[in-house]
């Protein structure tokens, strides 16, 4: 499985709950029925650390990086990214991670998470 991150910062007329939420939801509903989503969750900052910095973070999980290939490519994925998501935020930054099967995963793995 291949988690993608996805952290943004939004302009300032938006970095409000109103407009966290919004953001949230507007992922939520464009991203979740796109090919080769598995699936996808948003949130807004939980704690003062995480607001200072990042005003929305959004987590698709894939099977593989084919997948992601063939969503990250598709018209409404970019309409959601440039027409939506681009006007909204000052920066935008994302990343791809191998997800560690648990079952397999040894306890180091998950301490300090």
């Amino acid at each position: 499985m291949i988690d993608r991150v996805v952290l943004v910062k939004l302009k300032k007329e938006h970095a409000t709950p109103d407009g966290r939420a919004e953001v949230a939801r507007e992922a939520l509903r464009v991203l979740r029925p796109l090919p080769g989503v598995v699936s996808v969750v948003a949130g807004r900052p939980a704690d003062a650390a995480a607001e200072a910095s990042w005003d929305v973070s959004i987590t698709i999980r894939f099977r593989s990086l084919d997948d992601f290939g063939l969503y990250r490519a598709h018209p409404d994925h970019r309409r959601f990214v440039d027409e939506y998501l681009a006007p909204r935020s000052e920066v935008r930054k994302a990343w791809s991670f191998e997800v560690v099967d648990q079952g397999r995963a040894g306890q180091g793995a998950r301490e300090g998470a």
